[in-house]
């Protein structure tokens, strides 16, 4: 690979929750997923990069592509299977292709959080306005957190998910940085966010911007 090229994110998700999975079957334009499925999400620059890396993912194993996403900085792509091993291989093939490890990705960073306790009505009826998952209701409690690189916010989510009883309202997972908002009760949404930045923190890779 040339200079110029930066593998961002990288990173797997070994069982979609429910929620997570439903709300991806929202936004996505490719192969549908389903609970219990793992997927693996990358996100590189330059975004063009992303059309041959997805080609190399899918031609090596049955896993299918659910984005194929280039925007106006980078590019970012999400397989996903039922088999675990077919997801792994698949990343494995293209880190194999890039001359890379997964050591190479960039190293999520956390760039906010926010707990908004007994969210007002007004407030709760703008979120809803754009969310894709579930309604956020006027008193429960609600997570924002930031991440960066923006892919990473998919892997936060699904482990938020796993470890606390919650809601998903949106993700958002392009761009410079990958936000999530989720609702629920105060101790939920604390454990929530506890397990996310966890699962951020636990990632190895290199500094970055």
């Amino acid at each position: 690979m040339g200079d110029s090229f930066q593998l961002r994110c990288y990173c797997f998700l070994d069982r979609m929750q429910a929620q997570y999975a439903a709300f991806v079957g929202t936004v996505t334009q490719g192969d549908l997923p389903t609970e219990g499925m793992a997927a693996l999400y990358v996100e590189m620059a330059p975004g063009n990069e992303v059309f041959r890396v997805v080609d190399i993912a899918v031609k090596a194993t049955e896993a299918k592509p659910g984005a194929q996403i280039v925007e106006r900085e980078f590019g970012m792509f999400e397989v996903h299977s039922h088999n675990q091993a077919a997801v792994l291989e698949a990343g494995d093939v293209v880190l194999s292709r890039l001359g890379l490890r997964a050591e190479d990705r960039i190293r999520p960073q956390v760039v906010s959080t926010q707990v908004i306790t007994r969210i007002d009505p007004y407030q709760s009826q703008l979120l809803n306005r754009f969310r894709r998952g579930s309604m956020l209701v006027p008193g429960e409690t609600m997570l924002v957190l930031e991440c960066a690189p923006a892919a990473y916010i998919n892997y936060a989510c699904n482990e938020a998910e796993k470890k606390a009883s919650i809601k998903i309202v949106h993700v958002s997972s392009v761009g410079r940085f990958g936000r999530m908002w989720l609702s629920g009760s105060e101790a939920e949404i604390v454990t929530a966010r506890d397990a996310a930045i966890r699962a951020l923190e636990s990632l190895e890779g290199r500094e970055g911007a």
